[in-house]
């Protein structure tokens, strides 16, 4: 398979994953990879507002799987949204868990988040490259 239709997959598969982290978080669903910090104390009407937000990330994916140059948008914010979770996963924001909680969950979806990043962006530049 081609990069353009990897990267076309890769697209609309983030589109999707964000569908379904909007869903969990909407509904309190609190399970890791679709709720960064599934396991901390929360307030619901945080995570209706965060449910809304995440609608901005769907259709940044939709629109980059249909439209080429929204792509480097996208992969900005996703670049983004990886170094801020790795920024608040060292931070002292997570010092009042309760315990001593495992931060693997929250490693595993930054690193996930990251990984997706590096592959988009392998698969945008790859695509780019025929083209010029």
């Amino acid at each position: 398979m081609n990069s353009n239709k990897l990267l076309d997959w890769g697209l609309w598969s983030c589109a999707a994953y964000f569908c379904c982290m909007a869903t969990a978080h909407f509904f309190g669903i609190k399970v890791p990879l679709l709720f960064v910090y599934y396991d901390t104390l929360f307030y619901a009407y945080q995570d209706k507002i965060i449910s809304f937000a995440i609608v901005a990330y769907i259709a940044l994916f939709y629109s980059a799987a249909r439209v080429r140059e929204v792509v480097p948008a996208a992969l900005v914010t996703l670049w983004l949204t990886a170094a801020g979770l790795t920024h608040v996963n060292l931070s002292d924001a997570l010092a009042g868990l309760e315990g001593n909680k495992s931060m693997t969950a929250y490693w595993a979806q930054t690193a996930m988040i990251g990984g997706i990043a590096i592959v988009l962006t392998a698969l945008f530049l790859r695509s780019r490259k025929g083209t010029l």
